[in-house]
């Protein structure tokens, strides 16, 4: 499994997904600037992620939808507050609704993800920050870290099928 830990902390407002990839930094990097390969992982397996917008710069924006098995559609949205290739980024994260507008009673949860080499390998840290108590234990109850789980848990595939990219 990919996913080494996965720790919640309502003190700090947090959930934190560590997971060890068989790649290099640079590689890794790629599965989050190429929108490509970012929706065949982000989302759960049961959820494929479809970006209709990912502009990966500081300021820009990406707007995506997740589809269910049953052809539900839950919408996403992204702003990238800082870049800083091929280690890190930071971005604002809410839901949104079928126009594609923030969900503004959902809130909003910051991202910062973090890439670091182990030897031959890359650990991904993905932090993600609560504005309240309440927006944290609402959406770790809609499934979000089991969801990070599986989606992270499809990465390896794509890792090896553009092992040369």
């Amino acid at each position: 499994m990919t996913v080494i830990s996965s720790v919640k902390n309502l003190e700090a407002l947090s959930l934190s997904v560590v997971a060890e990839f068989d790649a290099g930094v640079q590689r890794v990097w790629q599965i989050w600037e190429d929108p490509r390969q970012l929706e065949r992982w982000w989302g759960p397996p049961t959820w494929p992620a479809t970006f209709e917008k990912h502009d990966f710069v500081p300021g820009g924006e990406a707007s995506y939808y997740m589809t269910g098995p049953d052809g539900e559609k839950a919408r996403g949205w992204w702003r990238f507050v800082a870049i800083d290739a091929p280690r890190s980024l930071e971005f604002d994260d809410g839901f949104s609704d079928d126009n594609g507008e923030p969900v503004a009673e959902m809130g909003t949860i910051h991202g910062v993800v973090t890439l670091e080499p182990t030897g031959d390998r890359t650990r991904m840290t993905v932090l993600s920050t609560f504005e309240t108590e309440e927006q944290m234990e609402k959406i770790v109850a809609m499934g979000m870290e089991e969801g990070m789980k599986g989606a992270l848990g499809q990465v390896d595939a794509i890792l090896a099928e553009h092992a040369n990219a």
